[in-house]
């Protein structure tokens, strides 16, 4: 045999999810909303245009299989590289290739999985050959398009998102092992509780067929040849305890509220207790790190201004070590945040204040605060009384910043509490000079 010499590999070395990737559309179990008939994807495939585009999705719903299915339907050269392991080179040999075959009149469709692994620098290396039509993109990400992907970059793909998978499309992905895999379909096998296998799936089919083809094997046929697979071999096949929490549905709501509330109420233990059971649950470590950044300004603000660092700190390491050191991390952060002293000061504010600009009509800027670029702005006495605050002794300075209709309303109130309290000092002494002003001048 040549290094060059085609060969044929025994099929019972490829895994089960890729041995039944789907041929066409009619085959693919969910992401209705992409692939019916009418439907945008369907619709790109059947006209054969083809355009880059970005699927955002969780784990095992599909990303990888649509691409592959696309690039197939409108016969286009496919490259598929992973982010995780591919450089600058590797975009550039794909690039090259492209080039070579656009003169051949050939699409290519490059499909970067995981997409959101790239640096800025990388993904900057994409834009020139995505807009001119060199290659059309498929990234594949599991996180949020918007913190992950580069602006240009998203501005020239399309973003569709994939949804969970529903029982009834486990259910087809199922049947449809059982039935048409070449190996199973000759084995007669009895699932205990299929929905049993799908809990322990969370919501992910190359999960749940890889865990099905272990389980096969692992079980021996009875009598008359078949094979029982029960709970007990599923539990040992997936190596996992089953944990009561489904990340799209209520108990993800359930665990994530009473995190929340824990850190709110100053309960560290509470804390990491309900963060365990996310984690053991399967949620994505960064989903935990967004809410405490949100936490850390809505339920701390300035009575710890130090909190958002933390927490934002916190999001990036997570984001840099990944599973399984990112629980410590996130451990840390939240212990720090329910040990934090607590206000919703900073939330009250901007809720009252967007609340009168919903309501009330828009005022006029008060003209010693206006831009005067012009010299006719100036003339019209733009920026005229203005006060630099530090040309004034203490770096204050008594005068209006609010609309005259307004100019008198409190939005902010910070608490007793923490560094809060040395600001409620200096804010008392700075609106008490205010208000001493403005009798005097109503005077």
């Amino acid at each position: 045999m040549t290094l060059f010499e085609e060969t044929t590999y025994d099929s019972s070395f490829i895994p089960l999810p890729e041995r039944i990737r789907p041929k066409k559309f009619d085959e693919f179990a969910g992401q209705e909303h992409l692939i019916k008939k009418g439907k945008p994807i369907r619709m790109m495939v059947e006209n054969n245009e083809p355009v880059s585009m970005i699927f955002w999705g969780p784990p095992g719903v599909g990303k990888t299989t649509l691409a592959l299915l696309i690039a197939s339907l409108v016969k286009a050269d496919l490259i598929q590289i992973s982010a995780v392991s591919a450089g600058v080179k590797d975009i550039r040999d794909a690039i090259k290739k492209a080039e070579y075959n656009l003169k051949r009149r050939q699409k290519t469709i490059l499909f970067i999985d995981e997409i959101h692994r790239f640096n800025k620098a990388q993904q900057d290396s994409l834009l020139q050959s995505v807009e001119k039509g060199i290659i059309i993109l498929i990234g594949a990400t599991t996180e949020n398009p918007s913190f992950e992907v580069i602006s240009p970059l998203l501005s020239r793909c399309r973003l569709y998102i994939l949804e969970e998978l529903r029982v009834k499309d486990f259910k087809s992905i199922l049947q449809n092992a059982l039935d048409n895999d070449e190996i199973l379909r000759k084995q007669k096998i009895q699932i205990e509780d299929e929905n049993f296998l799908f809990r322990l799936s969370c919501g992910d089919a190359r999960r749940m067929l890889n865990g099905l083809e272990l389980a096969v094997r692992m079980s021996k046929p009875v009598k008359d040849g078949t094979i029982k697979i029960t709970n007990e071999i599923l539990k040992e096949a997936f190596q996992s305890k089953y944990i009561k929490y489904d990340k799209k549905q209520e108990e993800h709501y359930n665990v994530i509220s009473a995190f929340i509330k824990s850190i709110r109420g100053s309960d560290p233990d509470g804390a990491v207790y309900w963060l365990a059971r996310m984690l053991k649950g399967g949620e994505d470590p960064k989903f935990i790190a967004r809410r405490m950044i949100v936490l850390a300004s809505e339920d701390i603000g300035n009575a710890d201004p130090y909190a958002i660092t933390i927490a934002v700190s916190a999001f990036t390491a997570v984001d840099y070590a990944g599973m399984p050191e990112a629980r410590i991390i996130l451990s840390q952060a939240a212990i720090y945040l329910a040990c934090c002293p607590k206000s919703n000061a900073s939330y009250l504010a901007i809720h009252n204040a967007m609340k009168d600009t919903d309501e009330l009509p828009d005022y006029e800027v008060p003209i010693h605060l206006r831009n005067a670029p012009t010299g006719l702005m100036k003339e019209l006495g733009y920026g005229k009384d203005y006060k630099y605050v530090h040309d004034f002794e203490g770096g204050y300075a008594v005068q209006q910043y609010l609309p005259d209709e307004l100019k008198e309303k409190v939005y902010y109130n910070p608490t007793d509490y923490g560094s809060e309290s040395k600001i409620k000092k200096k804010l008392q002494e700075i609106r008490i000079a205010k208000k001493s002003t403005w009798n005097k001048n109503k005077n």
